[in-house]
């Protein structure tokens, strides 16, 4: 049914409620049908729950079909970042991961696994340091519980009386959660492999170049989680990275869009609120 068609149908309350949402559907149409491909949104962490909402923009994909996720993410768990790409690349020809803000943590690892990731001026990815929920919402680096909890038992132990403060400080955490990012950390290396390896096209011998080239920054030199890597350190990897020119027609069409998300809460990493929107598919959470 054509888009005139589709306004037949609605009520003009209903047409007012959702026209946000509309004009969204009609920028993601207008870029598919510019740059044939088809166009998926997936602002969120990253957990297992994202699987099932992101196949809802998938349903319908035509395998022979490139396609894009505009992607905006904090982390979250690499499993499941893995289970993503896997899962993209499985419905399309080639995959490009377009960033125009942050894909940080398990976001990098979705975005490595694409044949191209698309860069701009306001793009970031970051290490690769997978996330837990915390009791009251909120993510947590792996490598900041570890050090939390390090630290605070090397204080104790200069100063036993500090163990209730301590233990105060880090009620969010549990012993089980302490042994998970360990656990997660020791796996990265793997992580990183296996993400690579999902983008089909790419030679094992690539494979093997890009996790030696990528562990340090990826992985074993950045200290915070939110260390940022741009387009051009991203390229000097050895990543399949295109800086998109700020002032082209693809990124303006991009920028327009993603301000748009930005306006529903998804400004801030991370955002309040998590959103996978495609021409059909449309959850907002």
């Amino acid at each position: 049914m054509t888009e005139a068609g589709l306004e037949q149908d609605r009520s003009p309350l209903y047409e007012a409620e959702h026209a946000p949402r509309y004009e969204r559907q009609r920028l993601i149409r207008a870029y598919q049908q510019e740059y044939d491909c088809r166009l998926v949104v997936l602002i969120d962490a990253l957990f297992p729950a994202s699987i099932t909402l992101f196949e809802e923009t998938l349903f319908d994909a035509d395998p022979s079909q490139d396609l894009h996720i505009l992607l905006a993410t904090p982390g979250g768990d690499g499993e499941t970042a893995i289970r993503l790409v896997r899962q993209a690349q499985s419905r399309c020809k080639e995959l490009t991961v377009v960033v125009p803000d942050q894909a940080k943590s398990a976001g990098t690892l979705l975005a490595v696994g694409a044949h191209h990731i698309l860069m701009g001026p306001t793009s970031d990815l970051g290490p690769v340091d997978p996330q837990f929920l915390l009791p009251d919402g909120s993510l947590a680096p792996g490598k900041a519980i570890i050090a939390a909890v390090d630290e605070a038992e090397r204080r104790i132990q200069e100063n036993p009386e500090t163990y209730p403060l301590h233990a105060s400080l880090l009620s969010d955490v549990s012993a089980l959660m302490v042994q998970q990012a360990r656990s997660a950390l020791a796996r990265a290396s793997d992580q990183l492999r296996e993400a690579l390896e999902c983008q089909p096209d790419r030679p094992p011998e690539d494979v093997q170049r890009l996790v030696s080239g990528l562990e340090d920054p990826l992985i074993g030199n950045p200290q915070s989680h939110q260390a940022i890597i741009s387009a051009g350190v991203a390229r000097d990897t050895g990543l399949p990275v295109e800086e998109a020119d700020p002032s082209g027609a693809q990124w303006r069409v991009i920028w327009q869009l993603w301000t748009k998300y930005a306006m529903l809460g998804a400004l801030g990493m991370p955002s309040s609120v998590r959103i996978y929107e495609g021409q059909t598919a449309s959850r907002i959470l």
